[in-house]
């Protein structure tokens, strides 16, 4: 039988226990941190430092040049890119001071990646962050391939020209984000060739001994509908010498005029009253110390095949070159006095290109941007788009071409 005075002894038993049990969760807790900051754990504290991955996790369409991470408040201390699934690392370069890391070379196009990186702040408490994303692909992204060139020298009549792997629709944006500059001082201007072309050139030909310096910024530009940029660099190449040649068909010579003073006359054989040579300014764009002639691939049948053409210089895109010819028929009048070619500008040449001839001489004093300028032939003049010939536009013309 329980008494009062044992049921109270149970009470106060009972509350004896909820009050050790108080203290313990109190002594469990610990003190509660001081708000001037002092007395407490700094080991529970967050970490300062903050890591920014500018592809985020999960994102698609990510930029192949200006991927890479950074930190504030903090410095970075490890990062590793690899190919997601792969294990492939990408390296990677650290900057001073460890504020922030970039890939050392281009991205692929269309590719999962995965970054993990760590960093501390200045007590040295860590912090970890992680992005898998994928670049932006080829079918939504378009790429420039341009001529000239970073670092190369090239005569006054080259001109700038992108030739792009889409058709561009907004051309102003475009063109905006492709800017040419000259040392000289000269104004450039760029001249679209239809959806997927644009030149740029001064109204003059590029002062002799010049810089010229092209920034593409076009990294992330929407070109055409869900179409982006995906090409951010700055490249520069030098004008040489002046060089401008002039073939006249009706007396059958090339002028060579260089910096001003007439260097040379050479005879020339151009094209025969049945294939007549284009008139106009034509710019050398490539050179072949031997190259192949197949009339087939100039639509004029069994015409000609020769496999060794010498000392060959390409004029149009459509297959006119000034080149070595080493086959004119010894029955024909002398060289220089008629043309018997089928549109190109024909110099005396030895087979293999090796002799002491006017085509080896022409090929070797000729850089690519050279100018050769063709006149008084019966055929129609060179159209601008063939080849790197622009300078056939008047300024009025080549500027009413440009959307910027």
């Amino acid at each position: 039988m329980t008494t009062p005075d044992t049921a109270a002894r149970r009470v106060i038993r009972a509350c004896a226990v909820l009050m050790v049990g108080a203290l313990g969760l109190t002594a469990c807790g610990g003190p509660s941190p001081a708000k001037d900051g002092k007395g407490g754990d700094s080991a529970t504290k967050s970490s300062q430092a903050r890591i920014d991955i500018s592809a985020k996790n999960g994102s698609t369409g990510a930029s192949i040049n200006s991927t890479g991470v950074k930190v504030s408040d903090g410095t970075l201390t490890n990062v590793r890119m690899s190919v997601a699934g792969s294990g492939q690392d990408v390296p990677g370069a650290m900057a001073a001071g460890g504020a922030s890391w970039v890939p050392k070379e281009q991205l692929e196009r269309g590719t999962k990646y995965e970054i993990a990186a760590t960093a501390k702040d200045s007590d040295g408490r860590s912090v970890a962050a992680k992005s898998v994303f994928t670049t932006v692909d080829k079918a939504h992204s378009f790429i420039g391939t341009y001529t000239p060139d970073g670092g190369t020298t090239v005569g006054v009549g080259m001109p700038v020209s992108f030739n792009f792997d889409k058709a561009i629709t907004d051309k102003k944006a475009v063109q905006s984000h492709i800017t040419v500059s000259s040392s000289s001082g000269q104004q450039v201007v760029g001249h679209w060739f239809g959806s997927q072309r644009i030149d740029f050139r001064p109204e003059e030909y590029w002062k002799a001994g010049s810089k010229v310096t092209m920034k593409i910024d076009l990294d992330g530009v929407e070109g055409a509908n869900g179409v982006v940029g995906v090409q951010k660099k700055t490249v520069s190449f030098v004008v040489g010498r002046s060089q401008v040649s002039t073939v006249d068909v009706n007396t059958q010579t090339m002028t060579v005029v260089r910096d001003g003073k007439t260097v040379k006359k050479v005879p020339i054989s151009a094209g025969s009253p049945e294939f007549t040579t284009y008139n106009g300014q034509m710019v050398i764009s490539e050179k072949y110390k031997k190259i192949r002639m197949d009339s087939r691939t100039v639509a004029l049948a069994n015409a000609y095949d020769i496999p060794d053409v010498p000392d060959a210089m390409r004029l149009t895109q459509s297959g006119t070159f000034i080149h070595g010819n080493y086959w004119y028929n010894k029955g024909n009048p002398p060289f220089g006095r008629t043309g018997t070619s089928h549109g190109c500008v024909g110099l005396q040449d030895v087979k293999g290109g090796q002799g002491d001839t006017p085509a080896k001489w022409f090929y070797d004093s000729s850089i690519i941007g050279d100018v050769v300028i063709v006149k008084n032939s019966p055929d129609k003049q060179v159209a601008p788009d063939n080849g790197l010939n622009g300078w056939n536009l008047s300024w009025s013309e080549w500027t009413a071409g440009s959307a910027v």
